[in-house]
């Protein structure tokens, strides 16, 4: 998204030229791309985890939608997009959307009404904090989740978001992040690495526990993953052209590569292709090139791929199998390490030719960039892991984070919401 930012001064409301018809309707179906992919997410995270926790999932995905979608209307968008105050945060002056405009556009986004920018953020700003669930997943109180991802949002999402895209002081220090490889990935990725260290292990971990109850539902989840990261990345040059049009090939060969890397690391492994592998290789790709995609060429985005898959599939093996650490889902390695490799190949591989208002990176001669681009990943990183790591701390005091002994034996579902995924739970009591 950086590439569409046109100036930082502090006349945001300033109307730059006319509202293009053929950019206004990609964004639209880019804003609804996006907007796929959180209930595609509950289908990947449900399939991929226990059957007795599957309502759980899907209420923790829903219910954040909702909320942070609520929160991004009042004051978030105000905070992160608003006038600047010292490169830390946006003032309140666009709390409630008002003054946004509807006929005429933001600086941001100069060729699209002011309110589908708005759209578009808001998609971003939900399905971020919901990166988590898969981290948290079957043992955390649906009640300390609620204040979870709100104080997440505000504290952690919000600033990195000004800080990079909101005329901030990362972005002024010239960090480039172009659909959210930094202020996504990373965050929520070495976030999901601090929630699991202050939960701690589910309930007799290990490989019992580990066993998907439905993988056609992964799958399908997966799947509209993948298709809605068209518009989550295509989206982010927020207009139509040759930047979209490049970026879309650039996302599919990322993934694609990613995914074949995790099945034959996996086939060498355990004598046997997984599905399970292709599919957590692709959306591990797909989260790797979001930082770069709008800088790089898809020969680029092929040797990319290949570090991203390498990169998180021994990620998921070091701190799963080696240290222990129960990050259900495995969203440290998937969308955090995976992120961060993509946001430093931006410092390597990155090219004006392919985006004119984009950087060059070490092959065209600007070594300095990758240096601007560790900054970045270590602020997010840090940002990410000891926000995390603290509030999950507090609301440990204030209420309680893990749910009791007896209720995640029974399931999340029956306990937490008095609701099962499906009719007869006797036929499946061996799968739970």
């Amino acid at each position: 998204m950086g590439n569409a930012i046109i100036s930082h001064n502090q006349s945001n409301l300033k109307r730059i030229m006319p509202i293009n018809s053929g950019d206004t309707a990609w964004m639209l179906i880019a804003s609804s791309l996006v907007l796929l992919m959180i209930p595609a997410l509950g289908l990947f995270e449900a399939g991929l985890l226990r059957r007795k926790n599957t309502v759980s999932i899907f209420m923790q995905i829903f219910f954040g939608m909702a909320l942070l979608s609520v929160m991004w209307f009042i004051f978030g968008f105000s905070l992160t997009f608003g006038p600047d105050t010292a490169g830390l945060v946006g003032n309140l002056d666009w709390t409630f959307l008002k003054g946004v405009p509807f006929d005429s556009s933001l600086k941001y986004a100069p060729t699209i009404p002011g309110v589908l920018f708005v759209k578009f953020e808001m998609m971003f700003a939900v399905i971020t904090p919901l990166l988590l669930t898969g981290a948290i997943a079957e043992r955390m109180k649906f009640s300390a989740y609620v204040l979870f991802i709100a104080a997440w949002s505000f504290l952690i999402y919000y600033p990195l978001v000004h800080w990079i895209w909101g005329g901030g002081w990362l972005g002024a220090l010239g960090v480039k992040d172009f659909a959210g490889g930094i202020v996504i990935h990373t965050s929520a990725g070495m976030g999901a690495l601090a929630a699991a260290l202050v939960l701690g292990r589910r309930l007799n971990y290990g490989p019992s526990i580990m066993v998907p109850h439905s993988i056609p539902i992964a799958v399908l989840g997966s799947s509209l993953l993948w298709l809605g990261w068209f518009g989550f990345n295509a989206g982010s040059a927020l207009a139509s052209g040759g930047v979209a049009g490049n970026t879309v090939i650039v996302t599919h060969m990322a993934s694609a590569v990613s995914a074949l890397v995790w099945v034959a690391l996996s086939w060498m492994r355990t004598h046997k292709p997984s599905i399970i592998a292709a599919i957590n290789g692709a959306i591990a790709g797909l989260a790797g090139i979001t930082p770069a995609s709008g800088y790089v060429s898809v020969e680029h985005a092929f040797a990319i791929g290949l570090a991203i898959g390498i990169a998180s599939y021994m990620g998921v093996l070091y701190l799963k199998e080696r240290l222990k650490i129960d990050d259900a889902l495995d969203v440290s390695s998937v969308h955090g390490i995976a992120g961060i490799v993509g946001s430093l190949a931006i410092g390597i591989f990155a090219s004006s030719l392919i985006n004119p208002t984009g950087p060059n990176g070490l092959l065209y001669g600007n070594a300095h960039q990758l240096l601007i681009q560790l900054i970045g990943v270590g602020v997010a990183g840090a940002l990410g892991f000891g926000g995390t790591f603290v509030i999950l701390k507090v609301i440990d005091v204030l209420i309680g984070i893990r749910v009791s002994t007896a209720t995640e034996e029974k399931g999340l579902d029956i306990e937490e919401h008095a609701e099962h995924a499906y009719t007869d739970e006797s036929e499946f009591e061996g799968l739970k």
